[in-house]
């Protein structure tokens, strides 16, 4: 570090070791040019004659005055005479000095203020430029993703207003229904309660997963480790989605060994198989097959989860992990589009990736974590 900040400066340091080599041999020879004019010139010759024009005094007169006033206080008058050109030159090498500290000033300002374009100093401060375009750079990035983030969360905040008004509006027009029809038929008070049952707890859906982004989306996650099997947690999602399956006559075999050890956030991890599964009964046909494999190699963890379903096509299988992405808007499906992108981004914190397969009416999606 301090080779290459030498090697910055190294231009600097000539210019500064120049222009002072340059102040000083000025300074010599000022200094000898006012020794000799007041030593051995014709200093006296030319202050005796101003005093005779000046005064109409005469030789002998202007010539006492003169070793009275000057010559007796030679060495005081050559002392002020060199005290008054170093302090001359000494404040225009002061104000040519001071002048690389005004560009970078200007530099911080420019920086400072967001002017547009790139910070120019000098060629002796070209290291100092750099710096301060990189930070200028990185000040531009910062603002750019902090207004893409804020946009994120107005588009957040609107699009979750849209998905709870619709099942609000739904629920509250019948029970307004329920409330002002009193010859209601049995058949049909059942039929009204049950849709408006339905539109509340898809608003309490709705309300969880906005605390699920809350809590993934908005904060940063830390995670939790610890030593599990694998196996057993897979088991437990596939018995705990049996209830689900069944809706659609689907089932779930599970092909892993029978003790898989891994090191991780188990409650997390276990949000993103969640989030796998959930997504493969959404989009099944119904009475087929979903398979969960899990294999372990020397140095990862491989786990697909397939399902036999509508092929994606390429140009949305590349969106399907950004957030708020829907697959199929028009299938009443419900959610918000963050179930994969949340997955991802546990997957990732834990070192590991998630990718998505789809063709010939089957969709895998693999999950390969490290072996810690």
């Amino acid at each position: 570090m301090k080779s290459k900040t030498g090697q910055d400066f190294r231009q600097l340091r000539a210019r500064l070791l120049l222009r002072t080599t340059a102040m000083l041999a000025a300074a010599v020879f000022i200094v000898y040019a006012v020794y000799t004019l007041l030593l051995r010139g014709r200093f006296a010759s030319w202050v005796i004659g101003c005093l005779q024009s000046l005064f109409r005094m005469d030789y002998a007169g202007a010539f006492a005055l003169y070793e009275r006033t000057f010559r007796s206080r030679m060495d005081l008058i050559l002392l002020l005479s060199m005290l008054l050109v170093f302090a001359v030159l000494f404040c225009v090498y002061l104000r040519w000095f001071t002048g690389y500290f005004e560009k970078i000033n200007a530099g911080l300002d420019a920086l400072l203020q967001d002017v547009p374009g790139e910070i120019s100093l000098p060629s002796e401060l070209l290291s100092i430029e750099r710096k301060l375009n990189a930070a200028k750079l990185r000040i531009d990035r910062q603002k750019s993703d902090m207004l893409a983030s804020e946009q994120r969360k107005n588009d957040l905040i609107m699009y979750l207003a849209h998905d709870l008004k619709t099942p609000l509006a739904s629920s509250v027009s019948y029970l307004h229904l329920l409330r002002d029809e009193r010859q209601l038929s049995e058949e049909l008070r059942e039929k009204y309660l049950s849709i408006s049952l339905s539109k509340a707890e898809r608003l309490e859906e709705l309300v969880d997963e906005f605390l699920e982004i809350a809590k993934y989306s908005l904060s940063g996650m830390t995670l939790e480790y610890s030593r599990i099997n694998l196996t057993r947690l897979l088991e437990q999602l596939a018995y705990e989605f049996q209830p689900i399956l069944a809706q659609k006559r689907l089932t779930c075999r599970l092909t892993a060994a029978d003790d898989i050890p891994l090191a991780c956030d188990a409650n997390k991890l276990q949000r993103v198989f969640d989030n796998l599964l959930r997504n493969a009964v959404i989009y099944s046909y119904e009475g087929t097959e979903i398979t969960i494999e899990a294999a372990e190699r020397e140095d990862c963890l491989t786990l697909k989860f397939s399902n036999h379903g509508d092929t994606i096509p390429k140009e949305k299988l590349e969106r399907i992990f950004e957030q708020f992405y829907r697959l199929d808007t028009g299938r009443g499906t419900g959610g918000t589009g963050l179930g994969l992108a949340i997955a991802k981004q546990i997957t990732a914190l834990h070192k590991g990736t998630l990718t998505a397969e789809s063709e010939n009416n089957l969709t895998v999606f693999v999950v390969t974590l490290p072996v810690l």
